[in-house]
């Protein structure tokens, strides 16, 4: 081979190497990464974060467009996730819709701290507020908790948030326990059958892996809640309502129990690209059959209820686009 040939070959090869380098980097570069805030481990929360990030991989495989690296790790929950949202420290955040109606209208705990720049997604499951008592601590309803061990949640999470403020609710506060732990919600049905505690709550989707630890694993059983008080209470809040855990769902549900739920929602925030929202909102929706087999508290979700109920704060302008263009929104 002739050194001009050489050379030639040399300056193609380097120039081949180069270009596919910068193609290569301009691909990475324009990937997105998120994160969604979800909840613990134990908790409904952690699998519909990773069931999101599963229908966003789904479309990018039908879509090269989409280019969007999607992460949904265990955080400490719905309060946890409105602070790293509003920090930015993550993307998108999954609360309750209690908590989200908080934030978003400087409520509540956040009545001095409000997140004006809170933007919904959708709402996905009903989760019911239950409180699971020891078998032998005599807890048959609210009333029976005075003077007993409860755990009231990890901070930062939704269902410390609820319990407390049915605490309130009732004129109560923290010293009408025995005494009060903070465990986060992988923990507690270990601490109530190794008699540590008297009861806990845990506002999750039915059924759960943590109920059913605490139920079927050691005759634990969820109290009704139905009291005049927490009546009075639903009425009045919109971001509550009455759902019914059917007899039957754990081993020690033998009648169906009444108690307040409230909705699992994706929020955002509103300086979030249009572009990545549309994506998620439509990665969701095209491929709703595939979600709702992921859990069982996903079963009732459909696209049209998701798309209005529970939700306080606006749609993401990405949302409203997706939802019109899948003919859901006019």
């Amino acid at each position: 081979m002739s050194t001009f040939l050489r050379a030639t070959l040399s300056v193609l090869v380097a120039f081949s190497v180069a270009t596919l380098s910068a193609a290569t980097l301009g691909l990475a570069q324009e990937r997105t990464r998120i994160t969604i805030g979800t909840g613990g481990s134990a908790g409904v929360y952690f699998v519909v974060g990773n069931a999101i990030c599963r229908m966003v991989r789904l479309n990018a495989r039908k879509d090269r467009s989409t280019r969007i690296n999607c992460a949904a790790p265990p955080s400490g929950g719905s309060i946890d996730n409105l602070e790293q949202l509003r920090a930015g420290k993550i993307q998108f955040a999954i609360v309750q819709s209690d908590w989200q109606f908080h934030a978003f209208n400087g409520s509540s705990i956040f009545e001095d701290d409000r997140h004006e720049n809170i933007r919904s997604l959708f709402s996905i499951h009903v989760e019911p507020f239950q409180i699971v008592a020891r078998k032998g601590a005599d807890i048959e309803s609210w009333d029976d908790l005075a003077g007993k061990r409860v755990n009231i949640g990890n901070v930062g999470s939704g269902q410390r948030a609820t319990f407390e403020e049915l605490i309130r609710a009732h004129d109560q506060d923290l010293s009408s326990f025995a005494a009060v732990s903070e465990l986060e919600s992988s923990l507690q049905a270990s601490a109530l059958c190794n008699n540590d505690i008297d009861a806990f709550a845990f506002t999750v989707g039915v059924p759960n892996a943590s109920i059913a630890q605490a139920t079927d694993g050691c005759d634990g059983t969820i109290i009704d809640v139905n009291t005049p008080i927490i009546r009075d209470l639903v009425e009045r809040a919109p971001y509550y309502r009455w759902t019914t855990i059917p007899e039957g769902t754990y081993f020690t549900t033998t009648k169906n129990v009444r108690t307040l739920g409230v909705l699992a929602t994706l929020v955002t925030n509103s300086e979030v690209s249009e572009d990545v929202v549309h994506a998620i909102v439509k990665s969701v929706h095209e491929n709703i059959d595939l979600f709702t087999v992921l859990h069982p508290a996903f079963a009732d979700m459909n696209s049209k209820d998701m798309a209005k109920v529970g939700l306080s704060a606006p749609l993401h302008p990405g949302a409203v686009r997706a939802y019109r263009e899948l003919g859901i929104l006019e």
